[in-house]
């Protein structure tokens, strides 16, 4: 039976994910792109911030917080940022009691969104965490004509003490794709498996667009982004 996504997989996230990802160079675009929209910005909030490794950086330039829905993943943001609050919510219906002027959703997060309803509630959701005249910056999935059916994908690490393979491929039905992880980690304490379904879907230009706009935001979008799946920007309206 599988894991729910990250149970299992946090502990080994920022092995498989440091190694394809350049984090100094995503948190330095991420910063111009807040200064660009929100001069003087100076509070930052992370919303499906992971392990922490992005607010490890922007906290360089921000007051930053996290909220993410996996509490393994929280916990190991956590340890790294003992100077940092996080906050165990579901980005949908997290309510904090401040607002932000930059609010970040990256590496494709939005993407576990169950349906344009879930999406609309969840970019509303961040949006009121906005200060007027603040920034939103969300780094979607993959798009309605962007997944390649039969993709067999493998990951993985090496090291003196740590071995891990990781294996995936999706099923798709309509919008919906889940993809199945399968992982196998060696430690000298021995070999241990375990596998994860993750669901997302997959969303259209348009259907973002109007999520973003339904949330008083006003819109543009880079389509490189960091990693080549693009990038959507928000203001919110003073």
């Amino acid at each position: 039976m599988a894991m729910e996504p990250w149970e299992g997989s946090a502990r080994i996230y920022d092995v498989l994910y440091g190694q394809m990802k350049d984090y100094e160079a995503d948190v330095e675009r991420l910063h111009t792109w807040i200064q660009a929209r929100k001069p003087g910005a100076a509070t930052l909030l992370d919303v499906a911030c992971g392990t922490g490794l992005h607010i490890e950086r922007l906290k360089q330039f921000y007051e930053a917080e996290g909220v993410d829905l996996s509490e393994a993943m929280l916990a190991i943001a956590t340890d790294r940022n003992p100077d940092v609050t996080f906050h165990l919510g579901d980005m949908r219906h997290f309510e904090l009691e401040k607002r932000f002027d930059a609010v970040t959703c990256l590496f494709s997060a939005i993407g576990y969104m169950p349906d344009t309803d879930s999406l609309a509630r969840a970019i509303n959701n961040m949006a009121r965490h906005l200060v007027p005249g603040g920034a939103l910056i969300l780094e979607p999935w993959l798009d309605v004509d962007g997944w390649s059916d039969g993709h067999l994908d493998l990951m993985t690490y090496d090291s003196e003490d740590l071995k891990v393979a990781r294996m995936s491929a999706g099923e798709r039905v309509g919008d919906r794709v889940t993809i199945n992880f399968h992982h196998m980690v060696m430690t000298p304490d021995g070999v241990n498996y375990f596998a994860e379904d993750h669901p997302t879907t997959l969303f259209s230009t348009d259907e973002y667009r109007a999520a973003l706009e339904a949330a008083g935001l006003s819109v543009d979008y880079d389509p490189d982004g960091f990693i080549g799946r693009g990038m959507w920007f928000g203001t919110k309206d003073v």
